[in-house]
């Protein structure tokens, strides 16, 4: 049988102490307690090693955030959660940027805490890393979380504290990362949950008819404006708003957007009165923030009041561990989707899925997977992936950016916040093309033995010639 958890309470409170002492010793807990910060930093240093450590925010002389400082100088792996009597949103970006595991608001309730010494105590790397690929969370309309790399793993744990207090977020990350999936799931996990969620993608609507579609308009207000249309942040009261591609949204309406962070008011177009709301803002964007806050495209204040909390999310290259977990999930919601049988991934395909860069990210790996099912070839599958290496994507990715590096003016950079990888993506395809059409040249447009030569198979060669539409030269008509 192992050894009984052992929790440390650190709290000025004495009241508190007993309260947690008695709960967690009924529940067969070790419990030891600590009535300061120093006199908890004391105990670790002589040798006390709790499982879990719950630190009061606010204590005379040394406060919860700076014993968090000194306790992860001892121990970088202690787990700690903190309590607090009221829920400060900047207190809780700070103690998530510190690594806290969760945060609880006073008077404590026996349920939550249970929850989160459950969720601390069972765990650790290990068990993430062994995560199955059933542990997907479903958040409808076909998006779904799955996390079982370190980075997304992590990234998931500060949700949960994230999701507790009505902080703005941004979320930055490629194209095809995620991070819309970030935004409902920060939504599903929130006291907001069972309020509306709204999506306005900030490039995609005319600059002109971005500011009605976010506040409303008037009767009057512009030509067309025949009745009154509330927009998105008043049908949006209560819930979540989420804003993407933020970086592409003009400048004027980022003035008002900015007031609404700030005191959450604004008026409709052609309007003097003033709406009072309630809304959480999400904020994604893929480019880069603070090249466009120096070339004045981004406006610095609005910029420190949307990064109450940052999370970035890694492309897919960087946490491939998730990429198989991906494949077989994506693979049986699409083919229930086209009423198709589920097709395996053999080990060859998975792979070169695996060692592939996806610079398209998840976006692009789930419209492989449909090519991948529509057409029901292996090794036509496997083909397409290894002829486009990422060795070759990455070393051509890296050439680029050392070219714009040498060459920063204005319209370099936009080329290379704008499509860097998909640039990058089409060079590849590029060079796939003329090798291809230079191995059909030199076996006389002979197709068994051109795709012999390229190591491939005769389907994936013909798949290919029409997808690049390499023509034969009429003297080999």
């Amino acid at each position: 049988m192992g050894a009984l958890p052992n929790i440390l309470v650190v709290d000025d409170d004495p009241a508190i102490l007993r309260f947690m002492r008695d709960v967690l010793e009924l529940e067969g807990y070790l419990v030891s307690t600590g009535n300061s910060g120093l006199d908890a930093i004391t105990k670790i240093q002589a040798g006390l090693k709790p499982d879990l450590v719950f630190l009061d925010l606010v204590m005379p002389g040394l406060d919860g955030i700076q014993v968090l400082q000194q306790l992860r100088v001892i121990d970088p792996h202690l787990k700690v959660v903190f309590l607090s009597c009221v829920s400060d949103t900047h207190k809780v970006a700070q103690v998530i940027r510190l690594g806290a595991q969760d945060y609880l608001t006073k008077p404590l309730v026996w349920h939550e805490m249970n929850a989160v010494i459950r969720r601390c105590l069972s765990s650790n790397q290990a068990e993430l890393h062994k995560r199955p690929a059933s542990c997907v969370e479903d958040l409808g309309n076909g998006n779904f979380f799955l996390a079982v790399s370190p980075a997304l793993c992590k990234i998931r744990s500060q949700i949960d504290l994230l999701a507790k207090v009505p902080a703005a977020v941004l979320l930055l990350g490629e194209t095809g990362t995620g991070k819309e999936v970030l935004a409902r799931l920060i939504h599903k996990v929130s006291p907001r949950a069972n309020r509306p969620f709204l999506k306005v993608n900030c490039a995609a609507v005319p600059a002109e008819l971005l500011e009605s579609e976010l506040f409303g308009y008037e009767p009057g207000a512009f030509t067309g404006a025949l009745h009154v249309k509330p927009g998105k942040f008043e049908l949006c009261n209560k819930g979540t708003i989420f804003l993407d591609e933020i970086g592409e949204m003009p400048p004027p309406i980022q003035a008002k957007l900015l007031h609404v962070l700030e005191d959450q008011r604004f008026s409709r177009l052609g309007s003097n009165s003033l709406i009072q709301v309630d809304v959480r803002i999400l904020a994604a964007t893929n480019m880069d923030i603070q090249g466009a806050m120096t070339a004045h495209r981004f406006r610095r204040d609005l910029y420190y009041r949307l990064n109450s909390f940052v999370l970035r999310i890694p492309p897919l290259r960087e946490r491939k561990e998730e990429i198989p977990f991906l494949l077989q999930h994506l693979m049986g919601i699409l083919s229930e989707r086209y009423a198709r049988p589920p097709l395996p991934f053999g080990g060859t395909l998975m792979e070169a899925c695996v060692n592939y860069f996806w610079p398209g990210n998840v976006r692009e790996l789930e419209n492989f997977v449909k090519r991948y099912l529509v057409l029901g070839d292996e090794s036509l599958a496997t083909a397409e992936l290894r002829t486009a290496t990422p060795d070759v994507a990455l070393g051509l990715s890296n050439h680029l950016s050392r070219h714009i590096a040498s060459r920063p003016d204005e319209s370099v950079g936009k080329q290379a916040l704008n499509g860097l990888k998909s640039l990058a993506h089409g060079a590849i395809e590029e060079a796939e093309a003329k090798a291809i059409a230079a191995t059909l040249q030199q076996t006389n447009w002979n197709r068994t033995r051109a795709a012999a030569a390229l190591e491939i198979s005769y389907r994936a060669l013909l798949y290919k010639i029409r997808r690049y539409d390499i023509q034969q030269p009429r003297n080999y008509a």
